[in-house]
C-alpha cells in the first residue's frame, strides 16, 4: 500500500483521473450538505489527505488512515485534520458528522473489515446526515492497477446498494463513472491478465501522470462526463459512486 501512496500523492493534483474524481463527486458533497451550516465532514481512509482539503471546501473535515506514510506524505503537504485510526474502529464520536466519506478505500478490504468499516460509517454520520462512496467496479477491468491497490473486489450496483443498506443507509443516488474509460480499459486490463500481472512495486504505471496534451484531452473527456452525469446515471464504468442517507428516524 505504501507504493500506491507514494504514487498516488505524486499524481493525484494533476492525472486526468483526479480531476474527473472530483468533478463526479463535487454535485453530490454540494447535495448532502445544503441547508446545513458549519457541517462537519470526515473522510474515512484519506490516505495523503487530498481529498480532505477537497472537503474543506465545505466545512471543517477531518480524515483519518492507518498508514502512517500516508498520513505523513500529508502531514508534509501542510494538511493538519488528520488522525491515525482504522476504518473498522473510527476515532471519532457517534453522530458527529454532518457526511462521511469513503474514496476507494472499501474494494481493498476483507469482507469482515469491510462491514465493520460500512457499520462505522452509520455510526459517526448524524441521523439524516450522508456517506458518499466511491468504489472500483466491473470484475472484467481487473489488472496490473488491483495489484497496486491490494483490491479484493469490485462491485456492480446490487452489491455496494446491499451492502450500504444492510448497515441501515438508504439509497439517494448509485451510478457508474469513468464509462468513457471502459473500452480502452477492457483491452489494456485484458492484455495485463493475459501476460500475468505485474509485482506491486512495478504497477506504478498504472497511475503516472500522461503527457500533457494526452492528460489535458483526458480531463476534457472526464468533465464532460461528469456534466453528463449530474443528470443521468451511467449504465457501466470502471467505478461506483454513490450518495446515501442515514434515516432521520436512526438513533445510532
Amino acid at each position: 500500500m505504501e507504493h500506491l501512496l507514494r504514487a498516488t500523492a505524486k499524481a493525484e493534483a494533476r492525472h486526468f483521473w483526479f480531476r474527473g474524481f472530483r468533478a463526479f463527486v463535487t454535485p453530490l458533497i454540494r447535495t448532502a450538505l445544503a441547508g446545513r451550516t458549519d457541517p462537519l465532514l470526515l473522510d474515512c481512509g484519506c490516505g495523503t489527505g487530498a481529498n480532505v482539503a477537497l472537503l474543506g471546501a465545505y466545512g471543517r473535515a477531518y480524515g483519518f488512515d492507518l498508514s502512517a506514510v500516508g498520513l505523513r506524505i500529508g502531514r508534509e503537504a501542510g494538511r493538519t485534520r488528520l488522525a491515525r485510526g482504522t476504518v473498522a474502529a473510527a476515532p471519532f464520536p457517534s453522530q458527529a458528522f454532518d457526511l462521511v466519506t469513503s474514496f476507494d478505500v472499501l474494494y481493498s478490504l476483507g469482507d469482515a473489515v469491510e462491514r465493520a468499516a460500512i457499520a462505522e460509517m452509520f455510526r459517526l454520520v448524524k441521523p439524516g446526515g450522508c456517506a458518499i462512496v466511491n468504489v472500483a467496479a466491473m470484475h472484467a477491468l481487473s489488472g496490473d492497477h488491483s495489484v497496486l491497490s491490494h483490491e479484493v473486489r469490485r462491485y456492480n450496483r446490487s452489491d455496494l446498494r446491499e451492502r450500504l443498506e444492510t448497515a441501515g443507509f438508504t439509497i439517494l443516488r448509485l451510478t457508474y463513472t469513468n464509462a468513457t474509460l471502459v473500452p480502452p480499459l477492457l483491452l489494456s486490463r485484458f492484455l495485463q491478465r493475459r501476460r500475468g500481472l505485474r509485482r506491486e512495486t512495478d504497477a506504478e504505471t498504472e497511475i503516472r501522470v500522461p503527457a500533457e496534451p494526452i492528460n489535458a484531452l483526458m480531463t476534457g473527456v472526464m468533465r464532460l462526463e461528469a456534466a453528463w452525469i449530474r443528470r443521468f446515471d451511467a449504465p457501466f464504468g470502471s467505478s461506483l459512486l454513490c450518495l446515501a442517507q442515514k434515516p432521520m428516524s436512526s438513533d445510532g
